[in-house]
């Protein structure tokens, strides 16, 4: 029996993990398919190998589509949110820097559709902050240090991977201390170390391809059409 295609659409098309989506859900075309992919500036073509380009400004005449996938501004969140919950549809975001009243909005959306909000959209990072939550909880009284590597470009430090992964630290229990590296092209590594006396445990992830973060954004959007109402974890969406 033939399934209908999941139907996305991408905000913040133009910046890398835009472009990512697009690229990777065109290897997909027989399970989703991208409906509207908007920009911040007016796009130079309408169409593009067949999917529809807008501005955001032109977002409230989106097509009919099942879930939003949004890796833009925090100037742009509010639109996209707002969409969202006006049409029932699903929400996927790893748009960073959001104000305390935006997650608020999120909270409150999150009891009228499906959403995730994540740092990190990478699927071995959801089981490593699953993983450093449990360590945490069994070894009370380790010290805990979160080590992270990214290029030379990324200017926030920690990274907001690292602090997510503090956090499952802290709800195990453990007081989390931080240190960061800025080296060369490095997509991204973090390091996760548990000492006590005469022992040591560390859980690692290194990233070499940033398509990782894309990919897992894509089957988040999956598994969130499927969901009620609520806000998810990407951990939360492994089982199915």
């Amino acid at each position: 029996m033939n399934q209908t295609p999941l139907r996305l659409l991408i905000h913040g098309a133009s910046g890398r993990m835009g472009q990512a989506l697009l690229r990777l859900a065109a290897e997909h075309a027989d399970t989703m398919k991208v409906v509207g992919a908007y920009t911040g500036r007016a796009p130079a073509q309408r169409v593009v190998d067949g999917i529809p380009h807008f501005a955001a400004k032109e977002l409230h005449g989106a097509p009919p589509f099942d879930v939003a996938i949004d890796f833009s501004l925090p100037e742009g969140f509010d639109a996209i949110l707002a969409l969202c919950v006006e049409r029932g549809a699903g929400l996927v975001s790893g748009t960073t820097g959001i104000s305390q009243a935006q997650r608020d909005a999120l909270d409150a959306a999150a009891k009228a559709i499906p959403l995730v909000w994540a740092s990190n959209f990478s699927l071995g990072v959801a089981v490593l902050d699953e993983l450093v939550e449990r360590a945490a909880q069994a070894l009370a009284g380790w010290d805990c240090d979160i080590v992270e590597a990214h290029h030379t470009r990324k200017l926030d430090a920690p990274s907001g991977t690292a602090l997510t992964l503090g956090a499952a630290a802290g709800r195990g229990g453990a007081t989390p201390q931080y240190a960061s590296l800025r080296a060369g092209d490095i997509v991204g590594e973090h390091l996760v170390q548990f000492t006590g006396l005469g022992e040591r445990i560390e859980l690692v992830h290194r990233a070499t391809n940033r398509d990782i973060f894309a990919r897992g954004a894509l089957f988040a959007a999956r598994q969130l059409a499927e969901r009620a109402p609520g806000s998810y974890r990407v951990r939360d969406l492994l089982n199915g």
